[in-house]
């Protein structure tokens, strides 16, 4: 069965020292990181002040959709169902999207494989993977019990919950074989740098997975998706929800220049999300709107010498 590498201190890289069976130490700058309601805590302390605000942002959010449920059965049938029904549109995506993600990448895997889940949220994808044989770790900066890494007690498959930065992941160097951005790639304040982060845990034989992160042709698309977005945000909570300057989305000239400066060679797969959405480019075209995203599930391999 595999198993995932080791914890490191993710400011330092350095093995972690055991204290009692909740706490691990770094033995080069004394950094102590314990295990709190059964969640791994690597967020450095000088980024917690720097996240307050985004993080007080997102669940504020996040509560007033609907997210989350005091029972389990809601978590357990996720992706497929929304047992809430507030959300369902988006599950629906969730769900086309994970049946690809089975289908071309874990499936044809013959043996188990050391997962990252990043941006895991409440579990569900880790959950899947995990009751699959897999051995997952997710990873989020949320840590609330109705849409954060608090909602994994819900599940019975086994796997470990991490709150921690994508950009400064608890991983010493090359254990990982499958990376996935579980639609969160986009709030990578540079992505380069985060993806540089996944490449530096992941084996060179692994692959690197974006799921459900919103893509353009045109980045004044996107730019204009934002402020779209920004503005629903005032008139609803108050507030635009922009507390870190996040990427936000992809286009391909941006993915292209990623593959270029990290050797990375990208495949795209596009599940089908009904006819409707197959539509939507053709229907902005002719009513004169903005290009609409297009989600895939994007696969990135190391270029071999």
């Amino acid at each position: 069965m595999a198993e995932l590498p080791a914890f490191a201190c993710p400011r330092c890289r350095a093995p972690l020292e055991p204290g009692d069976d909740a706490t691990l130490r770094c033995p080069h700058d004394g950094l102590q990181f314990r295990r709190i309601d059964g969640i791994w805590r690597f967020l450095l302390p000088e980024r917690e002040a720097y996240f307050t605000r985004f993080i007080h942002d997102y669940e504020t959010v996040r509560r007033a959709e609907g997210r989350g449920s005091p029972d389990a059965a809601y978590y357990h049938a996720l992706p497929y169902r929304d047992l809430n029904g507030r959300m369902s549109a988006d599950w629906r995506i969730r769900a086309a999207s994970f049946d690809l993600l089975v289908k071309r990448i874990v499936t044809p895997t013959t043996v188990p494989l050391r997962i990252l889940d990043l941006g895991a949220g409440n579990g569900w994808l880790s959950n899947r993977l995990a009751g699959r044989g897999h051995a997952v770790m997710a990873v989020d900066l949320i840590t609330n019990d109705f849409d954060g890494l608090g909602s994994c007690r819900h599940y019975s498959s086994a796997f470990t919950p991490v709150q921690a930065e994508f950009d400064h992941l608890p991983l010493s160097a090359a254990g990982i074989d499958l990376v996935i951005f579980n639609a969160s790639l986009h709030y990578s304040v540079d992505i380069g740098v985060t993806l540089a982060e996944a490449l530096r845990v992941m084996e060179p034989s692994g692959s690197l997975v974006i799921l459900d992160s919103p893509v353009y042709h045109d980045a004044g698309s996107g730019t204009q998706m934002v402020q779209e977005r920004e503005s629903r945000f005032v008139a609803r909570f108050g507030f635009p929800s922009n507390a870190l300057s996040s990427e936000n989305y992809l286009t391909y000239t941006r993915l292209q220049q990623l593959a270029e400066g990290l050797s990375l060679d990208w495949q795209f797969f596009t599940p089908f999300y009904g006819l409707r959405w197959a539509l939507k480019p053709l229907v902005a075209r002719l009513s004169g709107r903005r290009e609409p995203a297009r989600f895939h599930v994007i696969v990135g391999k190391q270029r071999t010498a």
